[in-house]
């Protein structure tokens, strides 16, 4: 069998275990940038503050309504 000689060797791209060690990472950093853009573009407007209390009165009325049963206790 003959050894290859550095002039008879083949450019780094021409391997096809570099492809395969260069790409996972590449499709890493090409998905994360992706993920970036659409949060950055799809991002909810903030929302400031209501004046009144009205926004709780849903969570308020289902906190009550789980402590209490709904006014029917079971009983043993």
């Amino acid at each position: 069998m003959k050894a290859k000689s550095r002039s008879d060797a083949q450019p780094w791209w021409r391997h096809g275990m570099v492809w395969l060690v260069i790409s996972g990472p590449l499709i890493v950093v090409v998905a994360s940038l992706a993920s970036a853009v659409v949060a950055v573009r799809g991002a909810d407007p903030v929302v400031s503050q209501p004046s009144d209390q009205e926004y709780q009165r849903p969570a308020v009325q289902g906190r009550n309504h789980a402590a209490t049963a709904g006014g029917s206790a079971l009983k043993p």
